[in-house]
């Protein structure tokens, strides 16, 4: 027990490397995001997210946009719990029969004017569920659908810029 004590004492710390800060890319997402959310609401961006179906890849990258690292209240973007609250609905996983019904109830909660952004290759086109027999097809074919951001799963900062393109429209 003695010398494991004073091996740990005496030894260097174990630890990753510098890396130099990676905020970079976010800030330059984030203030364009900032300026078309004021010039076109003059308010915060409310935001529900809809699972209809997904392998929940993507819910974890629009999560991330909630943690500290991102932190993305800062740019004038919330996330309501309900549809009659929101100005978007974020839209991941191509859509099931199960949730077909639910999807389109949120829709026409969601109070007009409105944007659906389809988010990950599943929303896009279903992605790796393609064919399967539990899937009604695209989040397009039920309602729609405004904006598509790609990847799997697409990067917080993806979606920040997608956002903006998605505002800066005519």
């Amino acid at each position: 027990m003695r010398r494991r004590l004073f091996k740990n004492l005496f030894s260097a710390p174990v630890t990753e490397p510098y890396a130099p800060d990676r905020r970079e890319p976010l800030e330059g997402a984030g203030e364009p995001l900032r300026g078309a959310i004021a010039r076109r609401l003059g308010r915060s961006l409310a935001i529900r997210a809809v699972d209809a179906g997904s392998c929940n890849g993507c819910e974890l990258e629009i999560h991330a946009l909630n943690n500290a690292f991102y932190d993305i209240e800062r740019f004038g973007v919330r996330f309501v719990a309900s549809p009659r609250h929101a100005d978007l609905l974020l839209v991941t996983g191509p859509v099931t029969h199960n949730m077909r019904g639910a999807l389109e109830r949120t829709y026409a909660a969601t109070p007009a004017p409105k944007w659906v952004v389809a988010v990950g290759d599943c929303g896009a086109g279903c992605g790796m569920f393609e064919g399967s027999y539990a899937c009604v097809g695209a989040v397009s074919k039920v309602v729609p659908v405004d904006l598509v951001i790609r990847g799997c799963p697409p990067t917080p900062v993806e979606l920040m810029r997608g956002l903006t393109l998605l505002l800066m429209r005519p």
